[in-house]
């Protein structure tokens, strides 16, 4: 199989080590890679002491060019890239994209939530959705879409990709275990080249069929399937670039810090991770879990096991097979795409797997996991309340908890500032905010009549010929083929 991959620029290999290196555009459009494994850079491009300091006074989108340009290298560049990533960030709520916001003497929210969607997930998606067109474009192509999500993915996704003639989005998510304000908004989005599929199952589940899809080799290549989840390596990448312009905005490269991240699927702590590889002094990663701790359990132990999955009040975190765990497995492996390929199998067969005591012990030399639970995630939505006046929503809250444990616990954490990734708008979960606080916090005024839109979406089952057969029968690209 011939690589494909840009003259100059980072290089993108497969976790499982069998699928061909890959150029940035090549890797963005696969998505997954061939051989089932997800694609990281095979060099993290380095930023210096002056590097870093030539982003201080930068606006968000100036930096986030500057940082991004080597993972994009040849395939977008100059005033192009430039162009894509300033209109990216053109629509957010907010001057500085991801404002700091001090909560005491030691902690930082990071609001992540100050896009079209009102979760973290806007700051990748609103840029993937415009390379995936200038990509397109190019190629003269179309792609189908196939997403799975626990909340949030689906309606920034969904955001991104809506009315792009060129792409079909399908986006799974479980039935009747998001919130409504997460459900409405994917299922109110009426634009032809969208799908809603709620599935009868877990997210994992939904997970678990995406992935199948992406292996059945004849469909994803009849159906030119892309992934927009978090496997897909430019979500990744364009999520880094926050915790680098947190870094500056608190004194980096001069001053090292703790990043607290509320994780289930482990994309949005890998990219701290990212950041780290590249130079920003960020000591600690703090990995907050609720109930479903499989990553807690992790890094207390060294065994990833699954378990069966259960409802929580932060509902984006009930996940029980954290998929980008398998970026930081490849690294922890010493980059042996065949044990990440015999680990995986395992976990495939017997939902377990196990890492050495050396391998645990690098791991845990840099993060610190905490189990959160739904009462403590309501007590600390009620504490951040009372002592600082801030409305948190139960995501946030665990990324809180679990930065004091570290801050009482951890000998390497007590001694820095934290940053915690506040990744969603209190408004989409109004329920259990008001249950802490006794405030029903309000949607920004573009979303105040969401509950009275009108819903389109599919209840289908969780079995894969059933679902393959639904994006087949709607997909355009096969009418196209077929024409």
């Amino acid at each position: 199989m011939r690589e494909e991959r840009g003259a100059a620029g980072v290089e993108y290999v497969s976790t499982r080590g069998v699928a061909p290196r890959l150029g940035f555009e090549a890797a963005m459009l696969a998505g997954l890679a061939r051989d089932g494994g997800l694609y990281v850079p095979n060099v993290w491009p380095r930023l210096g002491t002056e590097a870093l300091r030539d982003l201080r006074g930068l606006s968000y989108a100036e930096l986030a060019a500057r940082v991004m340009a080597p993972f994009v290298a040849p395939d977008f560049s100059g005033e192009e890239w430039r162009r894509l990533v300033a209109d990216a960030y053109a629509g957010f709520d907010h001057a500085a994209v991801v404002p700091l916001v001090q909560l005491d003497q030691r902690m930082w929210l990071l609001e992540l939530f100050h896009g079209p969607t009102l979760a973290f997930k806007d700051i990748a998606l609103q840029l993937l959705g415009r390379l995936f067109s200038a990509a397109l474009s190019r190629r003269n192509e179309r792609i189908t879409i196939v997403g799975a999500t626990s909340g949030d993915t689906g309606s920034a996704a969904i955001e991104a990709c809506r009315d792009r003639d060129a792409i079909d989005i399908f986006i799974l998510h479980p039935h009747g275990r998001t919130s409504a304000v997460q459900r409405r908004q994917m299922t109110t989005v009426m634009a032809p080249n969208v799908h809603n599929i709620a599935i009868e199952g877990s997210f994992d589940d939904c997970q678990d069929l995406v992935k199948a899809m992406f292996n059945d080799v004849a469909f994803r290549d009849a159906l030119h399937l892309s992934a927009i989840n978090s496997i897909n390596w430019a979500r990744v990448m364009a999520q880094v670039v926050y915790y680098v312009a947190a870094s500056v905005a608190l004194g980096g490269p001069e001053r090292p810090l703790a990043v607290a991240v509320p994780t289930g699927n482990f994309g949005n702590v890998f990219a701290a991770y990212g950041a780290r590889a590249m130079g920003v002094p960020i000591a600690r990663l703090i990995v907050g879990s609720n109930h479903n701790d499989i990553l807690a359990r992790f890094f207390a132990g060294g065994t990833m096991e699954t378990g069966p999955v259960r409802p929580t009040l932060s509902p984006s975190m009930d996940i029980q097979i954290s998929s980008n765990f398998e970026r930081l497995l490849f690294d922890l492996c010493g980059r042996d795409g065949g044990r990440v390929t015999a680990a995986m199998g395992q976990f495939k067969d017997s939902g377990r797997y196990s890492v050495t005591a050396e391998e645990l012990a690098a791991a845990r030399a840099l993060f610190f996991g905490h189990r959160v639970d739904d009462d403590q995630t309501i007590t600390t939505i009620r504490a951040v309340h009372h002592r600082s006046g801030l409305i948190i929503d139960p995501h946030t809250a665990v990324g809180v908890a679990a930065a004091e444990a570290a801050l009482a616990g951890d000998e390497v954490a007590r001694a820095l500032p934290v940053v915690v990734a506040a990744t969603a708008h209190p408004a989409k979960f109004p329920q259990a905010v008001a249950q802490a606080t006794g405030v029903q916090p309000a949607l920004p005024a573009r979303l105040a009549d969401l509950d009275q839109r009108p819903e389109r979406l599919t209840v289908l089952p969780n079995d894969l010929g059933t679902v393959q057969a639904f994006v087949r029968d709607r997909a355009r690209v096969v009418a196209r083929a077929a024409g």
